[in-house]
């Protein structure tokens, strides 16, 4: 999938010159966390969110004075910082150096870059024009759709065996002959040697995982690699 198979192409933006007070007042009509901030031609000049309006002034949660030295060696900082928290315009306060995706996008591209650099929404640029968001509500609808879905289908038990199985063979650390796997009105069985409790964890998950599958029946007996002691 990519990145234009979810983005939201219902956002509303604001502009520049926009009180952060209308700013926080859209987020809260629209339920949503960041809105796009476009100029006066329409171009993308940055993203205004809750996290941006959490160290405010008028909430009294503005850092607290900085000591001398921090005063002296970084007075720059400092006033970025009182802008950020006492600027009443969306230019004073939302982020302006973006991370942006194409609607081409891989979508584990895009999720990648929103966890590693630890934000909730990506613009979403076409020929340097925004046509969208996606964010992490998008992953969600997307996610509890399929599993919506999955739940849905009721596959026969010989199905039910070749897909577990086709997880096994795709998957590196799977054991590939220490697991036997059966199927019986939709209940997987699970017999055979797991060398770790998490190689057993996520041996049961691809198990419960598989479309159409009511229940799961764990005989795994997991062999310590050190000892060779087994437990059931």
């Amino acid at each position: 999938m990519i990145v234009a198979d979810l983005m939201n192409i219902d956002f509303v933006h604001v502009l520049p010159q926009t009180s952060v007070g209308d700013a926080a007042r859209i987020m809260l009509a629209r339920h949503v966390g960041g809105l796009p901030v476009l100029d006066e031609s329409g171009a993308l000049v940055g993203i205004i969110t809750d996290g941006d309006l959490l160290r405010r002034a008028e909430l009294h949660t503005d850092d607290e004075h900085a000591g001398w030295l921090e005063t002296i060696l970084r007075p720059g900082h400092l006033a970025a910082d009182y802008v950020k928290s006492h600027g009443r315009r969306v230019a004073d306060v939302m982020t302006a150096n973006l991370l942006t995706v194409a609607p081409q996008t891989e979508l584990a591209a895009a999720a990648g870059i929103m966890q590693t650099r630890h934000i909730k929404r990506l613009p979403v640029l076409a020929d340097g024009v925004l046509v969208g968001v996606i964010g992490r509500t998008e992953f969600l609808a997307a996610l509890s759709g399929r599993l919506i879905r999955a739940a849905d289908t009721h596959p026969a038990d010989a199905a039910i065996r070749a897909d577990i199985e086709g997880i096994f063979a795709r998957e590196r650390w799977a054991p590939k002959a220490g697991v036997r796997v059966s199927v019986h009105n939709a209940v997987v069985e699970l017999a055979g040697i797991v060398m770790s409790d998490e190689e057993r964890r996520a041996v049961n998950i691809i198990a419960a995982n598989a479309a159409g599958v009511v229940g799961v029946k764990d005989d795994l007996v997991f062999v310590d690699p050190g000892s060779g002691m087994a437990f059931s």
